[in-house]
């Protein structure tokens, strides 16, 4: 399953890709409903737009998912088959799964199911205050609830897509990668995926409902709900239009009229019961195979948009941040080192820079621009491709080829491509880890990356970051 870093509200959609070799029209039957897919290689059909939650409307808005009411969509089929085939219309703010066609990764091993979803972002997804933590009143953490019931959705539907249930791998990059570190922690109750992939995390404060009441309160002020008690602002929140709430949202980044600006998932006691950080130096997660990297550091990967300044950098993200000695915000290593006493961890830098890129180095998330064919994603769903060339392409291939082998096996070297090299396994006493990197030519029997192991420094920066995990809150 796919978690991008995501933008404002989308409808609780799905869309996944399966590969399938007969040329009959692709239509999958999951009982009860019949969904026609759109076959853009002859070994790969896409299935999209597929529902896998109530639409989260009228007074569902700010709720918990309510799960998909098959009875009701059987009965609005009649017995036609429904058309998939085109995306209707996500950090926790941006993306659309739309901006990550999956199609050739099928194409390049058409063994796999892959499912990308769509969740509630922003305060659609997390709007957050005390009061919440009653369910008479909303749900906190809607957002993260709709990944959660998007994985029982698949745990129950996916064999018929020719998917095993029992073998599960989560993948999100960004504020997706960061949505993977809160499922590997969260208090889940039933186990729902079997392996975790977490690309340039987004180590993003996650605050208490207390602390996001400010926002709150200038949210509802703004979208024209600011009287009365809480539960009267949520009320008038509910019949709000999207376009007050969109605004309302916007304002309260742009305006900085909260310690904490956006709107992100939270510690809510009961699914996610502490700093993801403190979970995981415990030993408090699900131990399953991991794969976590992040880019080259070069250029301080932060997602701070030319915050240069480290402090300041710390203080925007992380309000409660006093630390003066903190080298890095973002590490992947915390939860290797974790992670790699209990199972199988892999680590990697990605090395490459964005060729569209104005930012010199190697940007956040750069790696999505070569796994994901050029796509630029803009904001409200929208992307822009731009070329890919021999070399780039050849490098997309040996990504993609660790990557779905990890999903098949648990392991990136087991599929992996002949000319790419062995991918070490990360180990606190030996800390390999793989460089990705494209190769200097096209030619097919070359690979540009390398492995190696971590610096010592890097590992003591590691140190420094967790013992701060009160004040980063994360």
């Amino acid at each position: 399953m796919w978690l991008s870093g995501s933008f404002l509200f989308s409808a609780i959609l799905f869309n996944t890709a399966y590969s399938q070799t007969v040329v009959a029209p692709p239509i999958i039957d999951l009982g009860y409903a019949k969904y026609l897919g759109n076959r853009s290689y002859p070994d790969t059909v896409a299935y999209l737009g597929l529902p896998y939650a109530e639409p989260p409307l009228g007074e569902r808005r700010f709720r918990a998912p309510v799960p998909l009411n098959t009875k009701r969509i059987s009965l609005e089929a009649n017995g036609a088959v429904i058309n998939a085939t085109n995306h209707e219309l996500e950090g926790y703010v941006y993306g659309n799964p739309a901006n990550w066609p999956f199609d050739h990764w099928i194409h390049q091993s058409p063994n796999v199911v892959i499912v990308s979803i769509y969740y509630r972002l922003s305060s659609f997804g997390f709007l957050s205050t005390p009061e919440l933590s009653d369910s008479k009143l909303g749900d906190l953490n809607a957002g993260f609830k709709d990944q959660v019931e998007a994985l029982r959705w698949i745990k129950r539907n996916i064999a018929t897509f020719g998917g095993n249930p029992n073998k599960v791998t989560i993948d999100g990059v960004s504020a997706g990668g960061s949505s993977v570190e809160l499922h590997l922690v969260a208090n889940e109750r039933e186990r729902l995926f079997s392996g975790a992939i977490a690309q340039s995390v987004y180590r993003t404060t996650v605050p208490t409902p207390e602390e996001q009441k400010p926002l709150f309160e200038f949210y509802a002020e703004r979208a024209g709900c600011g009287k009365g008690n809480v539960a009267a602002k949520l009320a008038c929140l509910r019949s709000a239009s999207v376009t007050a709430l969109a605004r309302a949202q916007d304002a309260a980044i742009i305006e900085e009229v909260a310690p904490y600006r956006r709107f992100i998932p939270v510690v809510d006691g009961k699914l996610i019961t502490d700093f993801p950080t403190r979970s995981i130096t415990s030993g408090k997660f699900l131990p399953v195979p991991l794969m976590i990297g992040r880019v080259i550091a070069s250029t301080n990967e932060t997602l701070l948009g030319g915050l240069n300044d480290l402090h300041l950098a710390l203080k925007y993200v992380c309000p409660s941040v006093t630390a003066k000695d903190v080298a890095e915000l973002y590490d992947r290593s915390i939860m290797a080192q974790a992670f790699s006493k209990k199972t199988k961890t892999w680590t990697y830098r990605y090395n490459e820079h964005k060729p569209v890129s104005s930012i010199p180095g190697v940007g956040h998330a750069a790696e999505n621009w070569m796994m994901f064919v050029g796509t630029n994603p803009g904001y409200n769903g929208t992307t822009e491709y731009t070329p890919v060339n021999d070399i780039q392409r050849s490098f997309a291939e040996e990504l993609i080829a660790y990557w779905l082998s990890f999903v098949r096996s648990g392991d990136p070297n087991t599929h992996k491509l002949a000319r790419s090299p062995v991918w070490p396994t990360y180990d606190s006493k030996k800390p390999g880890r793989i460089v990705l990197q494209q190769a200097a030519t096209s030619d097919k029997g070359s690979s540009g990356s390398w492995a190696e192991y971590e610096d010592k420094s890097e590992t003591q920066q590691c140190a420094v970051i967790a013992g701060q995990v009160a004040h980063q809150e994360n």
